[in-house]
């Protein structure tokens, strides 16, 4: 487990984001080069996830909700869909963080990409335990999305996250990769989409099949697999998160989590500068990155595991 990695998984959200956010609706493959500077809310949750972990060594679902409103309240113009605020002033006025208050709103819970979108942190920190990873995947997503679908997904994407930390770029075998997303994930829409996706990894597939088989939309099963494709489909950082966006829909979170995964497997020394150099915020990204980091180091080095 390298720093690089855990740096590029953070920084690597926030590029997918960002880039993703002035291209909302574009198809043009060539028109997505140049980042803007500022994240959308993606990146503001997964700064809070990060937050959270750090300070509590691990995951506390109170204390991270109350995360999340924090920052919320500090930035509530980065782009926060309608249903995360009300849910925020819910658990204000004193109802439980894992009270599915989701269900409130959404009939049966949300299903959206919410959940998968800030995960890359909890997909560091339990990196080398893919049922712990499992669990807390499912424990966060409840804070906001509790449908079935919303936290297979942020449990898919973290695990994703996990597969790439923990590999080196010039060992990636992309069908490897998907047989232990394959092994991982557990609910049939998923299974059928890593499917969907072997079969698009067999060709050089148009833009438009692949968002047929695998959407582009802010549901979380018509999104995390069309970032999973995006990564093992391309052979770096920049052309992975370029062709996520180029996707269109939902480019922000698609970026965002191709990113992370992408991120977690080149390292920040994968990400172009012109683009690191804009990014809001990035030294303190890199702080986080680097103190989840630490802590992994420090726990594996007390539980006698060391860490390369």
């Amino acid at each position: 487990m390298e720093l690089s990695k855990f740096i590029g998984c953070l920084i690597g959200t926030a590029t997918g984001d960002s880039l993703g956010a002035q291209r909302e609706g574009f198809f043009d493959f060539l028109e997505v080069r140049d980042i803007g500077s500022r994240y959308t809310d993606d990146t503001a949750m997964m700064i809070g996830v990060a937050e959270s972990l750090i300070e509590y060594t691990g995951f506390d679902g109170e204390h991270m909700a109350k995360r999340f409103i924090e920052n919320y309240e500090r930035e509530p113009w980065r782009g926060y869909g309608w249903g995360p605020p009300r849910i925020f002033r819910m658990i204000k006025s004193g109802r439980k963080w894992n009270g599915m208050l989701d269900r409130e709103i959404y009939p049966g819970g949300s299903f959206g990409n919410g959940a998968a979108m800030r995960i890359a942190p909890i997909g560091l920190f339990y990196c080398d335990d893919p049922e712990r990873l499992r669990t807390v995947a499912y424990q966060s997503s409840r804070i906001t999305h509790s449908h079935e679908l919303a936290m297979e997904g942020a449990a898919l994407e973290a695990y994703a996250d996990a597969l790439a930390v923990n590999l080196k770029p010039s060992n990636l075998n992309k069908y490897e990769f998907l047989r232990e997303l394959k092994k991982f994930v557990k609910l049939k829409p998923y299974q059928d989409r890593l499917e969907a996706i072997e079969s698009l990894l067999d060709k050089n597939p148009k833009r438009d099949e692949v968002i047929k088989k695998l959407g582009n939309s802010i549901e979380a099963f018509n999104s995390v697999p069309a970032a999973i494709y995006s990564f093992l489909s391309n052979y770096d950082f920049e052309s992975s998160v370029v062709y996520a966006v180029s996707l269109g829909g939902d480019a922000d979170t698609i970026g965002a989590m191709t990113g992370a995964i992408a991120g977690a497997c080149y390292g920040v020394e994968g990400i172009p500068w012109r683009w690191k150099d804009r990014l809001e915020n990035r030294e303190y990204l890199e702080k986080l990155a680097e103190k989840i980091w630490e802590i992994k180091r420090r726990l594996n080095i007390n539980e006698g595991n060391g860490i390369e």
